[in-house]
């Protein structure tokens, strides 16, 4: 291998790692969502198409379920701790999320929105 190509392969290898790198560093974007008695805070929420983000899930009163069909995510959300969920939404569009766990009389009106955008 001569020279130049040595040199041309380095350049090439170093802007890749650092490509690389930076995604790594990025991470996810973090998205709070509060469960509680028949309602979601916030009700929408919209992303990237492509980018992952992480629900950062609560509750206040009970335990909850959160259920967003179009991503096979299903999860309970408890009572004084966090729950996680990653995703990374490759289409755009909107998708329903919603409580699968009875609350109580109102617990049909407990949803929110994904809105993923291009």
């Amino acid at each position: 291998m001569n020279r130049r190509h040595f040199i041309a392969l380095l350049i090439v290898s170093s802007a890749a790692e650092g490509v690389v790198c930076l995604a790594k560093a990025a991470g996810p974007n973090e998205i709070s969502i509060q469960a509680s008695k028949f309602e979601f805070t916030p009700d929408t929420v919209k992303v990237k198409r492509g980018q992952p983000v992480t629900f950062v899930l609560t509750s206040i009163d009970r335990i909850h379920g959160f259920k967003m069909p179009d991503f096979g995510v299903r999860i309970d959300i408890v009572p004084d701790q966090e729950t996680r969920v990653t995703i990374t939404p490759e289409k755009a569009g909107t998708f329903a999320y919603f409580c699968d766990v009875f609350c109580g009389d109102g617990h049909e009106d407990m949803g929110g929105t994904l809105v993923v955008e291009d």
